[in-house]
């Protein structure tokens, strides 16, 4: 009985199926382009992109054996090193965001195709840390941890950050380690004790930095991959002052190993902006706040959707540890002590790391201080990750193929 309920079911799948492809045949048919003129160069043409069963399809013609040949291919992905090691569908990785880096949302980012992060600080203790990462391994799609078998369906981040009592963070390390994470982001000053630690248990280190200086020295120290933090990004941006662009062509320049783009990134003009720029994908932090399953409250997620690119600020430069955040009047007040030569004894009740967490926990937006970058003025809308990320991934795939068209075949003199 079971068995022929059973193959009844696969052939119910296996026909839907069918009427999926032959949809797709339809809707994605090659159109002629116009007649090739005499003496034209044999070259692709004609390429047109078709959302069927949220798959982008290419159709074209092309020329062979001096015959116009057409084609289609049932769907489109964006293969890079990224995507190659840690077996991901799409190129995009949560970035740590302090109080938001949970299990919840860092699954669904994973589950999206994309690589969730969880952020170690935002637990309490090394302990706290474990407990969250067996969640988070609990609510993985089985699929995309089976695809995900080497290095693990999600990371954990670990920033590096001054603090009055610094955290255990080789402890932290080594609980995630325990834990089985094999895929970390590090960030922050003098990574090398904690890069130390990750790579002797054979992880993959993927080091934020906001300077190609800093860079080329975790490349030194192991780092497997950069993420390059233009000043554009929540939180610190360092003191350089250098954006995205310039960064971002700096590493493909200089940087031994491969570099993914931060800061800045919230759409699929962002993900294709920073591919053209030799990056191998993008590490979003705001824009994935603004989703489903984020858990923060929803007044600040609404909030972020009506803000825009002019709605943060920098704070604490004058201490030389600079962090861009939400303009509220808590940053407008350490704005105007630090104009009066402030310490940081003077402004440490206003930055405090628990008024922050308040902020997302009661929707108060000016109860402290928290960070969100300029990409507040790309949140249009509060979808679930995994709408965001084929979103991200169609947009992406669109503007590339419309840049590629621009480049037509010219006689040479």
């Amino acid at each position: 009985m079971n068995e022929n309920k059973n193959g009844r079911k696969m052939r119910q799948i296996a026909q839907q199926s069918e009427q999926v492809h032959r949809r797709r045949q339809t809707a994605c048919a090659p159109r002629r382009p116009p007649a090739r003129q005499a003496g034209q160069a044999l070259a692709l043409y004609h390429v047109i992109l078709t959302h069927v069963e949220d798959d982008l399809c290419a159709t074209g013609w092309m020329a062979m054996g001096g015959k116009q040949v057409g084609f289609w291919l049932d769907a489109m992905t964006i293969h890079t090193v990224l995507t190659n090691t840690l077996k991901l569908r799409v190129p995009l990785v949560m970035g740590g965001m302090q109080w938001v880096g949970k299990p919840a949302l860092a699954a669904a980012v994973s589950n999206a195709g994309a690589l969730g992060m969880l952020t170690a600080l935002t637990q309490p203790t090394p302990e706290a840390l474990r407990a969250a990462i067996e969640e988070t391994r609990s609510l993985i799609d089985p699929q995309i941890a089976l695809e995900r078998s080497q290095y693990g369906a999600f990371g954990v981040n670990i920033t590096l950050l001054p603090a009055i009592v610094p955290p255990d963070y080789e402890g932290y390390a080594r609980a995630a380690l325990e834990a089985g994470v094999r895929i970390f982001e590090t960030a922050g000053s003098n990574p090398e004790p904690v890069i130390k630690v990750l790579k002797q248990s054979g992880a993959f280190v993927i080091h934020k930095c906001t300077a190609i200086r800093h860079g080329l020295k975790a490349a030194q120290l192991g780092a497997d991959m950069l993420s390059i933090d233009g000043l554009e990004c929540a939180g610190h941006p360092g003191e350089d002052d250098i954006g995205g662009l310039v960064l971002l062509a700096l590493a493909a320049e200089k940087s031994p190993i491969p570099f993914i783009a931060s800061g800045g990134m919230a759409n699929g003009r962002s993900l294709a902006a920073a591919l053209a720029l030799g990056a191998c994908g993008a590490n979003m932090g705001t824009r994935f706040m603004a989703t489903r399953e984020s858990d923060i409250h929803d007044k600040i997620k609404a909030h972020l959707v009506q803000s825009s690119e002019r709605d943060t600020v920098h704070i604490m430069r004058s201490l030389r540890n600079t962090a861009r955040v939400y303009k509220n009047k808590v940053a407008l007040e350490v704005i105007e002590k630090e104009k009066q030569r402030a310490q940081f004894a003077d402004i440490r009740p206003l930055v405090s790391g628990q008024r922050g967490k308040k902020v997302y926990e009661n929707g108060e937006v000016d109860a402290g201080i928290w960070t969100a970058g300029q990409t507040t003025g790309l949140i249009h809308d509060i979808p679930t990750c995994k709408e965001l990320v084929a979103r991200i991934e169609r947009d992406a795939e669109q503007v590339m193929t419309q840049s590629a068209a621009l480049i037509t075949p010219s006689p040479r003199l």
